[in-house]
């Protein structure tokens, strides 16, 4: 089974009349079919992966409108869609996480906003910053300045979500700019309701055919010398048609307050936080009503010079609420209000933090200083109370603590098929000593935490292989590059595989083969097994095995010609198996797929069989596995070897020993991996494999009951 969508996808038949309740992200994805988008693409990654993976999922409902789906490759190919706009009247939308995903798309992004687009092209990018987020803290804005495309930040408000969708394909056409669209995590999850209109089947479409392609035009190619031509057309024809549009269809809001000497101008995806933390300063009531006047920017490229210079003129201060560095909306208000001669303090990151998330807590901390400026009184009392009670929490739960919390790196998951290769490398490096280990983005950069901890560089997704050829020559040892299944067809078997074959390089590649794209949500791949295979794996209740080699026919076909495949719970095999890859006289890239299903997708597929099994009466047996205590030794290298969050201690049950014994608690799956670390490393014999079951037949009954009176007429009295 795969995570359904059958909800959201009902969601999306939504038409005039009808209220839709929902997500964010949702809300968005139902937009796009109300713009008549008619074709979208893109590649998966938080907080946007829904958008693809429910249109995905829909694909008989957008066979029915003629929109084409796609899932794409990376994100370059899901930009390089957004060509069909630039010859055709098509509306396009891909989405991807930023801004790592707008990194790879850049090349395409450029080539296309150079010669601009005739039907809307949209870009929806997942952006967020501070402790909770997962890439590197840079921001999608400086693509929409280098590149001329608008930026569309909205209001977190499904209303203003879904309007901004729409308008954003009417300035995209308008101004013949591609649009970005983006989405904090906040905006992709707020849960909220607005008015659901017809969804409008495109009228190019794959329902409605083009009969004829457009004539040759070299003004749509990105190529010189027309492309000086279009950085004419960007500054002289473009960024002004967006400008007129945005001005004459307010897709910016002006909200007045009874401040009218001071102003706010704030991006639309921090606005509810805004306004939560006015709330904490007395400066805005429980209905969203600010004293201070706000400049609510929905699209925060281009700016409308008149629109905020009319906001600024004849206040004491503006203060710019900005997230993520540099200040570039702030560098942009500032110059063009001197250019006018307007003298208006302008505050902005003097008062915010630099770099981070913009949370309730460090608004307010800005906010207090531009009130006790500004407006000195209540505001910045109320502020200050709020912000000294929260320090005042912390430290009451702090001093009820006996000792901090323990630190709790991100691990995977039980039973991950990944884990036991770290476990196998652990090992080897026993042998081989510390090696050079290139990382990659994906369920296998949690080996870079304890108790592995594991890995000398993360460069960008499937590019591990890439990133050691600097390295590898300038070492005795061969260094080891790490990519999942789904960073290989990302990007690694081009940027990595291709090179290293190509110059000869002597390096060790592992491919973790789980059968999915598994960090961004187990999404399918080529190499993802059949619906067959998966239907027998599940009969039988195991991993899916060899069944999709589409790996190793390519890398064979590319010309590897040392290559391993060997199963990732089978620790010892895998130990060997990297010491040989390490110590063979073979010169040239060496290759082990190290294959074992992902265990969130075997869970998915199992349980639903075994409950079905019990429903029906029939026999299930399940593996169990534990620890005797009597044997326990209380070392606990089975712990530093595995991490498995299934596999920790408890008091010891003997009175003469202090040591706390291994214990396997609830939630364990069986995968046996701490067993065969126990016999692959030599460790005590203290684990047990057990097997538990249900609905067992007559003369297993019988056997147990016979079992369990030897037991007890064993036992002493």
């Amino acid at each position: 089974m795969e995570v359904s969508f059958s909800q959201e996808i009902k969601s999306l038949r939504l038409g005039a009349g009808d209220t839709f309740h929902g997500e964010g992200i949702l809300a968005i994805t139902k937009a796009l079919l109300q713009s008549g988008v008619a074709y979208v693409g893109g590649y998966q990654g938080a907080p946007v992966s829904h958008l693809l993976d429910v249109m995905v999922q829909a694909k008989p409902y957008m066979d029915e409108l003629g929109v084409h789906v796609e899932a794409c490759a990376n994100e370059a190919s899901a930009a390089a869609m957004l060509g069909a706009s630039i010859n055709y009247p098509l509306r396009g939308a891909v989405t991807w996480k930023s801004i790592v995903g707008t990194n790879v798309a850049s090349d395409a992004l450029s080539n296309l906003s150079s010669p601009g687009v005739k039907g809307g092209a949209l870009i929806v990018v997942g952006e967020d910053y501070g402790e909770g987020a997962s890439v590197i803290q840079e921001r999608t804005q400086a693509y929409a300045l280098k590149s001329s495309m608008c930026l569309l930040d909205p209001r977190p408000d499904l209303g203003v979500m879904v309007r901004m969708v729409e308008e954003g394909f009417r300035l995209s056409e308008t101004s013949n700019m591609p649009c970005i669209l983006e989405l904090r995590i906040r905006a992709c999850h707020v849960r909220g309701s607005f008015e659901a209109k017809d969804n409008q089947p495109p009228a190019i479409s794959t329902r409605a055919l083009m009969e004829n392609p457009a004539g040759f035009d070299y003004m749509k190619l990105a190529h010189p010398p027309v492309t000086f031509r279009h950085e004419k057309l960007k500054g002289e024809e473009r960024i002004p048609a967006a400008r007129k549009y945005i001005l004459e269809n307010k897709l910016n809001e002006l909200l007045p307050g009874k401040h009218s000497d001071l102003g706010i101008v704030v991006q639309g995806g921090l606005y509810n936080s805004l306004i939560r933390s006015l709330q904490q300063l007395g400066l805005a009531d429980a209905f969203g009503e600010s004293d201070i006047p706000l400049l609510v920017l929905n699209v925060t490229y281009p700016l409308v010079p008149e629109q905020v210079a009319d906001f600024a003129v004849g206040k004491r201060a503006l203060l710019v609420v900005e997230e993520g560095q540099p200040e570039y909306i702030e560098q942009d208000i500032a110059t063009l209000l001197r250019r006018r001669d307007i003298q208006t303090p302008l505050h902005g990151k003097d008062l915010l933090p630099a770099a981070g998330e913009y949370s309730v807590e460090v608004l307010s901390q800005g906010l207090s200083l531009f009130a006790s400026s500004y407006l000195p009184g209540p505001a910045t009392e109320s502020a200050k109370q709020w912000l000294a009670g929260n320090r005042e929490r912390r430290t009451a739960v702090a001093a009820a603590l006996e000792q901090p919390l323990p630190i709790r790196p991100p691990t995977f998951c039980i039973g991950c098929p990944e884990r036991p290769v770290f476990s196998a490398l652990k090992l080897a490096q026993q042998e081989l000593g510390p090696m050079h280990v290139a990382a990659d983005i994906g369920c296998h950069a949690f080996g870079t935490f304890e108790p592995f901890s594991m890995g000398n560089s993360i460069l960008g997704y499937g590019m591990s292989l890439a990133s050691r050829a600097g390295v590898s020559p300038m070492m005795q040892q061969r260094t080891l590059s790490i990519m999942g299944d789904g960073g290989f067809w990302h990007n690694g078997l081009l940027t990595g595989v291709q090179s290293a074959l190509f110059n000869k390089d002597d390096a060790v590649l592992l491919i973790f083969k789980n059968g999915y794209s598994s960090a961004t949500g187990t999404q399918e791949l080529i190499s993802t097994p059949g619906a067959a295979a998966k239907e027998m794996a599940a009969e039988r209740m195991q991993s899916l095995t060899h069944t999709n080699t589409t790996i190793e026919s390519t890398l064979q076909g590319l010309g590897v010609q040392w290559l391993r495949t060997v199963h990732t719970y089978k620790v010892e095999q895998m130990r060997k198996t990297l010491k040989e890859a390490f110590t063979s006289d073979f010169n040239g890239l060496k290759v082990i797929v190290a294959e074992g299903e992902c265990q969130l997708e075997r869970q998915r597929r199992v349980k639903p069989w075994i409950a079905n099994l019990l429903k029906t009466g029939k026999r299930v047996v399940r593996v169990k596995y534990g620890v005797d205590e009597d044997v326990c030794n209380g070392d606990h290298a089975c712990i530093r070897l595995s991490g498995c969050p299934t596999l920790t201690i408890k008091d010891n049950p003997d009175p003469l020993k202090v040591d706390p014994v291994a214990v396997v608690i609830d939630g364990c799956v069986g995968c046996g991996l701490c067993g065969e670390n126990a016999h692959a490393a030599t460790l005590c014999p203290s684990f047990y494999r057990a097997e538990v079951i249900q609905n067992p037949r007559w003369h297993e009954r019988l056997l147990a009951s016979m079992r369990g009176a030897v037991v007890r007429a064993l036992q002493p009295a």
